[in-house]
């Protein structure tokens, strides 16, 4: 049966801000309290998915999330008008207004874990969003994340959503950003695999100490249990906690993968010689490409600062495939000298594309942390919402509501700013209707 990866790439919403929320992520401290530039995050991020879509991919959208979060706000004390609520958080805790105004579900990798019907015993598309219980401001997300990937993914029939696992961080799960599936064609049966940071209830497992292991190994069987998945065609690894102390906070900034190629560093994993042979052995007799970067080629810190396993591997024809990277990856000299040694080795990847998508870089998110992937059959895909696939005429509307509702320019001290509260609302009720979402946020029940 036919069948595509679908990209859905995540709207930058109109609080986009730097508040340096991140522990453990270098990029979201080292710019902590810039001004931030709204307008200019969400028009790079649509004109990325543009050029896919350009390229042939199946491209979507999912809706930002309502912020500033007044209901998270008053649920913690905040009272009166709205305008009052912001102005009193603001002298109180103004860390915490910025939390409620985190525009981070951008980052879809992070929004769920999905598992294609290839792969689940009952062969529906399974959904579960990601709970992020190690972020405060990330653990506002599940259930505006769920009400909205059910208005996208709308067809029972094809499409079975999850509850998000318990809010507990024994349980941290960070969705798709530690989720690879590797297969030889979308539609067949494929191995996934689950990266973790560490064991909840197993202590003897090593983990880090500088900085937060963020997914644990219970959050990713769990997941594999609610999706149906055979243990055969299901693999746990852990991360590497010595490159989870140098920045490396989730496994989508040291690994990529797409169908059969899987690109990595050397120092990614725990037992990587485990991990390849059981990759190897679950595989089974297919092409595979397993593509292990030495540090002698890129170190920790010029993955980490480029962003290069952050980039997108996307099948672009027959036996083709292309690097969907960020401009930092070109500026760093010696990271886009090995790109040129790898596109030009024996392996799928041919292909380099860079793309400016500095407002989102600045706050510890590249290429692949805007996209959650979505493999789909073509009835599948033709039970998707089709108001949020994208085209030229829903790019034009796109770009058209972006320039009406973003500003220019935003300061942590504009959040506090009751303007903006209404400019987001007015913004995400006109985006829910151009999308057919329904009333998916708290303001419009």
């Amino acid at each position: 049966m036919s069948c595509v990866e679908a990209n859905f790439d995540g709207l930058v919403g109109p609080t986009h801000n730097y508040a340096g929320l991140s522990q453990g992520n270098v990029a979201s401290v080292a710019n902590a309290k810039n001004t931030s530039n709204p307008r200019q995050a969400a028009l790079q991020g649509l004109a990325k998915m543009k050029a896919l879509h350009d390229l042939g991919c199946t491209q979507g959208v999912l809706a930002p999330q309502e912020r500033p979060d007044i209901t998270t706000l008053r649920r913690l004390g905040f009272k009166g008008t709205d305008a009052s609520v912001l102005e009193a958080v603001y002298k109180t805790s103004p860390v915490l207004l910025a939390s409620c105004c985190s525009a981070s579900s951008m980052w879809t990798a992070n929004a769920a874990t999905v598992s294609p019907s290839a792969d689940t015993q009952n062969h529906k598309v399974h959904f579960t969003p990601a709970n992020l219980a190690n972020k405060f401001h990330r653990s506002l997300e599940p259930n505006a994340t769920g009400r909205i990937l059910q208005a996208t993914f709308n067809d029972e029939r094809y499409f079975e959503h999850h509850q998000h696992l318990n809010t507990t961080d024994y349980f941290g799960d960070e969705g798709a950003a530690n989720h690879t599936r590797l297969c030889e064609r979308y539609s067949q049966t494929g191995v996934e695999i689950f990266t973790y940071g560490r064991s909840a209830f197993n202590l003897a497992v090593p983990a880090p100490v500088k900085f937060p292991a963020r997914q644990t190994l219970e959050a990713s069987q769990a997941i594999a249990r609610l999706h149906g998945l055979a243990r055969e065609n299901t693999v746990f690894v852990q991360q590497n906690p010595d490159v989870i102390e140098q920045g490396v906070f989730h496994n989508d900034v040291i690994a990529v993968g797409n169908q059969n190629v899987f690109l990595y560093h050397e120092y990614a994993y725990l037992n990587c010689e485990q991990f390849k042979d059981e990759v190897h052995r679950k595989y089974g007799d297919r092409s595979l490409f397993l593509i292990e970067v030495k540090n002698e080629q890129v170190s920790i810190s010029d993955a980490v600062n480029s962003y290069l396993f952050n980039t997108q591997i996307i099948t672009v024809g027959d036996n083709n495939m292309a690097i969907i990277a960020p401009e930092h990856c070109r500026k760093n000299s010696t990271v886009y000298d090995y790109l040129q040694t790898l596109v030009a080795a024996n392996n799928p990847v041919n292909q380099i594309h860079f793309f400016d998508v500095n407002e989102s870089m600045k706050n510890g998110g590249g290429p692949a942390c805007l996209r959650l992937r979505v493999p789909l059959t073509q009835q599948e895909l033709g039970a998707v919402n089709s108001n949020c696939l994208l085209d030229e005429s829903l790019y034009a509307r796109l770009k058209s509501w972006i320039t009406k509702h973003y500003r220019d320019r935003l300061t942590l001290q504009d959040l506090r700013d009751p303007q903006l509260l209404n400019e987001s609302r007015s913004a995400l009720d006109e985006l829910s209707r151009i999308l057919s979402l329904g009333n998916v946020y708290q303001f419009q029940q």
